[in-house]
C-alpha cells in the first residue's frame, strides 16, 4: 500500500491489523508517533498555519537539523584536539634534540660537537647541548670537567652552576666541583664571569674560586695533564685531592685523624691505585690500608 495512504489512515485511525503492521515497518514511523505524541500538547499560534501533515513533519526537521550540525562540530572539535596533542608529543621528541653525554667513574671520553669542536670529558663529569639549535647557538652544559678545543666561529658559551666561561675560537678547562670552579686557558682569549668577578683570560692565565675565594695564577702547561692520566694540584686542600682519586678509580676513601683541609702540591697517575696512594700519602705523612676492592682508609702517622 501507498506510505503516504498509509500515514493517512493511521492519522485518522482507519488502519486494519494487517495495515497497522505494515505502518509499524516504515522507516519513519516512530518520528511519526512522537510527532503526534508532543502535538497533544501543542497549542497553535494565532499567527501560525500548518496546511498539512507533510509541512508538519518537514518544520520537524527542520528543527532537529542544527543539533547534528552541532553534535558534528563537537566531534570535530574533540578530533582536533587530539591531533593538536600529538603533534605536540611528536615536535617536542623529535625536535628538542637535547643531547646528554655522561662519564663514570674511572672513565674519560671525547665529544665531537656538530661544528668540529671537540670536549674531552673527565670522570663523573657530563655535558648538555642542543644540537638543533648548535648552528645558532653554541651553547652546552657542564657538570664536572672538561678540556675544550674549541673551532672557530660564532660565540661559545661554556655554562656551569658556578660560572659562564665564553670564547670564539681557543683551547681551554673548565672544572666545575663542589665550592671548586676553575679555568685555565690554553690558547687563544676566554672570557670568564662568576657572579661579580669577571675576568679576560690569556693562554697561560688561571681563574680559580675556592671556597668562595677567588685567585688568579699562571700555567705554563700546554694541556691538562688529566687528559694525559695524571692529575696535579697546587695548593689545594686535601680533601679535593681524595674527592678526585675517588672519582678516576671508583672507589671510596675513609679518613682517620687526618686534616683534610690541609693544602697539597702533588699529583697521582690514574692507571695504578697503588702508586697513586704513595704519591699522595707520603708528601702529607700519612699512611694508607687497601680494605676491600673499593674501599681505602687513610690514617694519620698517630694511629
Amino acid at each position: 500500500m501507498n506510505k503516504d495512504i498509509l500515514i493517512k489512515k493511521w492519522l485518522n485511525d482507519e488502519l486494519n491489523d494487517t495495515e497497522k503492521v505494515a505502518f509499524e515497518k516504515l522507516d519513519d514511523a516512530q518520528i511519526n508517533l512522537a510527532i503526534l505524541e508532543n502535538a497533544k500538547y501543542f497549542k497553535a499560534s494565532n499567527f501560525l498555519e500548518v496546511d498539512d501533515f507533510n509541512t508538519f513533519k518537514q518544520h520537524y526537521y527542520s528543527q532537529k537539523q542544527p543539533a547534528k550540525k552541532l553534535f558534528e562540530l563537537s566531534t570535530f572539535l574533540k578530533i582536533a584536539g587530539v591531533l593538536v596533542i600529538a603533534f605536540g608529543v611528536y615536535f617536542a621528541f623529535f625536535f628538542n634534540n637535547e643531547t646528554q653525554i655522561k662519564t663514570l667513574a674511572g672513565e674519560k671520553t671525547t665529544v665531537e660537537l656538530p661544528d668540529k669542536s671537540q670536549v674531552f670529558l673527565n670522570a663523573l663529569s657530563s655535558i648538555e647541548y642542543n644540537e638543533s639549535k648548535w648552528k645558532d647557538k653554541r651553547l652546552l652544559k657542564l657538570y664536572g670537567e672538561a678540556y675544550f678545543k674549541v673551532a672557530k666561529g660564532k660565540k661559545f658559551d661554556v655554562v656551569t652552576s658556578s660560572g659562564i666561561v665564553t670564547v670564539v675560537g681557543t683551547k681551554f678547562n673548565v672544572k666545575q666541583r663542589l665550592n671548586y670552579f676553575e679555568v685555565k686557558c690554553f690558547e687563544g682569549i676566554v672570557r670568564v664571569s662568576s657572579n661579580t668577578i669577571e675576568r679576560l683570560l690569556h693562554a697561560g692565565d688561571t681563574y680559580q674560586i675556592l671556597n668562595n675565594t677567588f685567585i688568579e695564577s699562571k700555567t705554563t702547561a700546554v694541556l691538562p695533564k688529566w687528559t694525559t692520566n695524571l692529575s696535579d694540584f697546587e695548593a689545594i686542600p686535601f680533601k679535593e685531592v681524595l674527592a678526585e682519586l675517588e672519582r678516576q678509580y671508583n672507589i671510596q676513601i675513609k679518613s682517620e685523624d687526618v686534616n683534610t683541609n690541609r693544602l697539597f702540591t702533588g699529583g697521582f697517575v690514574h692507571n695504578n691505585l697503588e702508586n697513586a696512594l704513595i704519591a699522595i700519602t707520603q708528601p702529607m705523612n700519612i699512611t694508607y690500608e687497601l680494605s676491600s676492592s673499593n674501599q681505602v682508609v687513610i690514617r694519620g702517622k698517630n694511629k
